[in-house]
C-alpha cells in the first residue's frame, strides 16, 4: 500500500482488499464493480458475492484517517444510496436469472491510516433498506 494521488486509486485499493478480505472469511466473489448493461445505466455494485446459497451485493466505502476518525466511510450509504443498490441489484437478478435465490446487502468500510500504512475494515452485514 503505497501513496495515493486520488480518492479514485483509494478507492480501487479499497475494492481490492475488501474482495481479499470476503475471500479470506470464505465468500466468493462472483463480479465487481458490476454495472447493468440493458437500459437506462443505474450506478455499479462494488462486489457481488455468495456464501451457500446466499448472493451478496456488497458496497465498499474508502476513506483516509485512522481507526478512531470521528469521520466513518459508512456515513456515505445513505437511504437513497441503498435504494439505488437495490435497483442495480434487481438488474443483476435478472439479467443472471437467479431472481428466487436470496440475498442481502452489506456494506464494508475500510479505514486506510496513511500513518501506519494501514487499512482497518469494518463489516456490516444485513443492512437494510
Amino acid at each position: 500500500m503505497g501513496t495515493f494521488h486520488n480518492t479514485w486509486e483509494l478507492g480501487a485499493l479499497g475494492e481490492e482488499l475488501g474482495g481479499r478480505y470476503l475471500e479470506d472469511k470464505g465468500y466468493r466473489v462472483l463480479e465487481k464493480n458490476y454495472c447493468n448493461i440493458h437500459g437506462k445505466r443505474l450506478g455499479e455494485i462494488d462486489i457481488v458475492a455468495e456464501k451457500g446459497k446466499e448472493l451478496i451485493f456488497v458496497e465498499v466505502k474508502s476513506r483516509f484517517g485512522t481507526k478512531e476518525s470521528d469521520f466513518l466511510p459508512e456515513a456515505n450509504v445513505t437511504r437513497e444510496k441503498l435504494r439505488k443498490l437495490d435497483r442495480i441489484a434487481q438488474c443483476y437478478l435478472r439479467e443472471k436469472r437467479c431472481r428466487e435465490r436470496p440475498y442481502h446487502f452489506d456494506v464494508l468500510a475500510i479505514m486506510y491510516d496513511v500513518g501506519l500504512k494501514k487499512a482497518f475494515i469494518r463489516h456490516l452485514e444485513h443492512v437494510f433498506i
